[in-house]
């Protein structure tokens, strides 16, 4: 068993993002999965990007706002929706909305969000 507390789960932030890691490869051993939660501020935008060798499932908690994907596709993404990004899928995100929009992030196998939030993700980055 493995029981991570409230003191171990990281903050990482940029541009607007708030990512809690409440299991990655800092606070766990867990070979197959990390759990993240994320917080889009109103207007903030998460770039699109890739992850070459990880699925990744994304479950909508609150707010709504917009899927960036492959040739400029843009989805809405509400609470209650639930998508899936196979391994090296296009995906990110833009809250259009006027609230804070919030998701759990489920990727396997583990990635370590800490590099990517220490990029710059303005639109000149």
């Amino acid at each position: 068993m493995e029981l991570i507390r409230a003191a171990q789960i990281r903050e990482f932030s940029n541009s607007g993002i708030t990512s809690h890691q409440l299991l990655f490869p800092e606070n766990s051993s867990s070979t197959r999965l990390t759990i993240t939660r994320v917080t889009v501020k109103p207007g903030a935008r998460n770039p699109p990007h890739r992850h070459p060798t990880s699925e990744q499932v994304w479950v909508a908690l609150r707010g709504h706002g917009n899927l960036q994907l492959e040739a400029g596709r843009i989805e809405p993404f509400a609470e209650g929706d639930v998508v899936r990004f196979a391994d090296g899928d296009l995906h990110g995100f833009e809250n259009t909305g006027s609230t804070d929009f919030e998701y759990l992030s489920v990727t396997s196998p583990p990635v370590n969000f800490r590099g990517a939030y220490e990029k710059d993700w303005s639109p000149k980055g």
